[in-house]
């Protein structure tokens, strides 16, 4: 981090914790804490825990993981937007601007959300005699500290492209629903696969599809940066970034071990890695959403690990209708696809913009 003495202030100056428990049990939303830095649905087993001891975070407060900076080299931490509080961990730290006047809590969390905090917090948890990165290493961070008038202005900048973001997810999700849709009045609700339609039948997913297995990505980086370009897809979709690629063209991933049932659609160069299998095919959409719509639990059923082999998904049964209606779906469904994929074009964009503002935060 940049080291102006006289841009740069001492975080613990402007923060302070606070401890407020949830004695009356009045709070139930119980949420963990992700390594995007945002709330997620608690994983934690609380039968018979007793939940008054628990921490409520009010809106615009922070909650801070100490115990996992040293292992993920990321800092959990996230603020409440919601009106509504929620409880966490006993074990995270809470706290709270000390004056909205001076600091920004939106600011903070922007902060916080950069790339340079992390390697920072990374670095000093390194150097620490007991290792990690506590509260009192996160009130001696420097934190850049311009007018209350020009944090508000960088938080609506950042807000603005946040929130042209969601709507175009919104519109990704109702794009993805309509040609779901077009597929189940095709080719499910009103099929009878006792009577089939002259030239229809029951096959595999194999019949129609090519099924193989990503690799192992040696050289991969978390950041686009320099020669690492082509994305590396994963289990759970871009994890990273490698200077090679292995695959070219349109083609759909799901997971084979670990993270199962996220499919995803690629249209380019891609290194697929290991957890992964690879599906091409001429009939493109209609095989993705075959994939979208399998029981991904009950084909990996009956292992040790949830696994799926190429074997599994080539047997997965598939309604192999005629040529003609088959170009139909592709024909219908290939237009709806393309305002998808400028979307999802558009906010890599957008998500690159987020980044380059946060990086400018401490200059």
């Amino acid at each position: 981090m940049d080291s102006n003495k006289a841009e740069y202030k001492r975080l613990g100056d402007y923060i302070r914790e606070v401890d407020v428990r949830n004695r009356d049990l009045k709070v139930t939303n119980l949420l963990g804490l992700s390594m995007t830095k945002q709330f997620r649905p608690s994983t934690s087993n609380i039968v018979g825990v007793d939940l008054s001891k628990y921490k409520i975070v009010h809106k615009d407060v922070f909650a801070f993981d100490t115990m996992s900076v040293i292992r993920v080299h990321k800092v959990p931490i996230a603020m409440n937007l919601s009106k509504s509080p929620i409880i966490v961990s006993p074990v995270y730290i809470t706290f709270e601007c000390k004056d909205a006047n001076i600091l920004n809590p939106k600011y903070l969390m922007m902060w916080f959300s950069r790339d340079e905090f992390d390697r920072y917090a990374d670095f000093k948890s390194d150097a620490a005699v007991r290792g990690g990165y506590n509260w009192k290493e996160l009130c001696d961070t420097p934190i850049y500290l311009p007018p209350i008038e020009q944090q508000q202005k960088i938080v609506s900048e950042y807000e603005a492209v946040t929130h042209r973001i969601h709507l175009n997810e919104q519109i990704i999700a109702k794009l993805e629903e309509t040609a779901q849709a077009l597929y189940r009045k095709m080719f499910v609700d009103e099929i009878d696969k006792e009577h089939l339609p002259e030239g229809w039948r029951i096959g595999t997913l194999g019949e129609i599809a090519e099924i193989s297995s990503g690799k192992t990505c040696k050289d991969k980086s978390e950041q686009q940066i320099g020669t690492y370009q082509w994305a590396v897809a994963g289990a759970s979709g871009i994890i990273g970034y490698t200077p090679t690629y292995n695959q070219d063209g349109n083609f759909i991933t799901t997971g084979r071990v670990g993270t199962l049932g996220v499919v995803n659609r690629y249209d380019g160069k891609v290194f697929c890695a290991d957890n992964v299998l690879i599906i091409k095919s001429i009939h493109y959409e209609y095989c993705y959403q075959i994939l979208r719509s399998i029981d991904y639990k009950e084909l990996a059923k009956g292992g040790v690990q949830s696994l799926i082999t190429q074997t599994d998904l080539k047997n997965v049964e598939a309604l192999l209708a005629d040529e003609q209606t088959l170009k139909l779906f592709e024909k219908q469904v290939s237009c709806i696809s393309s305002q998808v994929r400028l979307k999802k074009q558009e906010n890599i964009k957008l998500t690159e913009l987020q980044s380059l503002l946060l990086a400018k935060m401490g200059k």
